[in-house]
């Protein structure tokens, strides 16, 4: 386990051989965000924010999962629902009475450490006043708000032809990297460099699963539909119905890891239509005795979701990840606040010990938050950032 009370320096720069084969975020910077300033957290496999209440954990997940609906097209009402929320509290309003919020993010893969930063203007309006995307010192996207009577902002992108920049107006509702495949033709060497810095920080983005499973919904009946994870965990019963059908060996894997966070003996976990259309979640205890999930503790129930969470992915997750690029070339970062809410020390630490063999293998990343570090202790491969005093 790795503690680290203070933001992280960069790191040396590696070569090309070492740098990860699926896109993923390393960084996350809160230059100014409610409580963070001059932030800047360095990102691990497996990162866990600690520290006392109101030290801005949840903040620090808020401001990945915004930046992760952006890159995936999201406009900044659906990322930012309460924008006044996000600005610091003692930040003044310039002389046209405005204010904002500084955000920003490194993903690194093939092309490298590419750095995205963006300023947003949340009073009096919600807008995109400013965007850069960066590689290796290099500008290759920056974006001005030059008219606030316009929703649009002026945008610059690298080009290295006859004119070495291209300028035109982008919306300022929008990230402007996610739209750059559809604006710049690729033509150029610069141009082919913009839109693969482009793809990788989209790829890095998009496929997140904000996770934050609820006991009481998970113990009503779940409607058989698509099968597909909800953030929380409402249809867990629907989904192990489908899955448990379509891979035995994980849902081994997964019952093995239930009966190492549930009381009492477990040798499988199933599902059982209830003959109007809705299906239920029992543990199987052996010997014909079946326990409904309903009847579980609030921490065991939150156990089995995000152990389910961590043995599967995207194409069982509601999450929408970059259909373009093969699925062997993106990592899915699973978000997860109060990660250890209602367990006691047993439990949170069987679900890091199952997160840190899951994250070793690089197709899965987890970044949560937890009240008590202690449970980390011990556990190989994870980041511990304590934002406490």
């Amino acid at each position: 386990m790795t503690v680290s009370s203070a933001p992280s320096p960069p790191g040396p720069a590696r070569s090309a051989d070492a740098r990860p084969d699926r896109p993923c975020v390393t960084e996350l910077r809160l230059s100014a965000f409610g409580g963070h300033r001059r932030a800047a957290f360095a990102l691990g496999p497996l990162t866990l924010f600690t520290g006392p209440s109101g030290s801005g954990k949840s903040r620090v997940l808020q401001a990945y999962e915004a930046l992760a609906r952006l890159g995936g097209g999201a406009e900044l009402a659906e990322a930012f629902p309460h924008p006044a929320a996000c600005v610091p509290e003692r930040a003044r309003p310039d002389a046209q009475r405005r204010r904002g919020f500084r955000i920003g993010c490194t993903a690194d893969g093939p092309q490298g450490p590419v750095r995205l930063d963006i300023a947003v203007q949340a009073e009096p309006e919600l807008r995109v006043v400013g965007e850069r995307l960066t590689s290796g010192g290099l500008i290759l996207l920056e974006t001005a708000l030059l008219d606030p009577g316009r929703a649009t902002v002026q945008a610059a992108w690298h080009t290295a032809d006859a004119s070495p920049v291209t300028r035109a107006p982008l919306p300022d509702d929008r990230l402007g990297t996610g739209l750059l495949p559809l604006r710049v033709a690729g033509r150029t060497e610069g141009q082919r460099r913009v839109l693969a810095a482009a793809e990788q920080m989209v790829v890095a983005l998009r496929s997140v699963f904000a996770c934050d499973p609820s006991p009481r919904w998970m113990r009503t009946p779940a409607p058989l539909g698509a099968g597909r994870l909800l953030p929380g965990c409402d249809n867990l019963a629907a989904v192990l119905w489908r899955t448990r059908a379509e891979c035995a060996r994980r849902h081994a894997l997964l019952a093995s890891a239930v009966g190492a966070g549930c009381a009492g003996r477990v040798v499988d976990l199933l599902a059982e239509p209830l003959g109007d259309g809705t299906v239920r979640a029992l543990l199987d205890r052996g010997d014909g005795l079946r326990t409904p999930l309903e009847l579980l503790g609030d921490g065991e129930l939150r156990y089995v979701a995000l152990a389910l969470v961590l043995l599967t992915g995207p194409g069982v997750l509601a999450v929408d990840p970059a259909g373009e690029v093969p699925a062997a070339l993106q990592t899915l970062t699973v978000l997860a606040d109060d990660l250890d809410r209602c367990m006691d020390r047993r439990q949170a630490r069987g679900l890091l010990e199952l997160a840190a063999r899951m994250c070793e293998r690089g197709h899965i990343r987890l970044v949560g938050a937890v009240s008590e570090a202690s449970c980390a202790a011990g556990t190989e491969g994870v980041t511990v950032v304590d934002l406490g005093p």
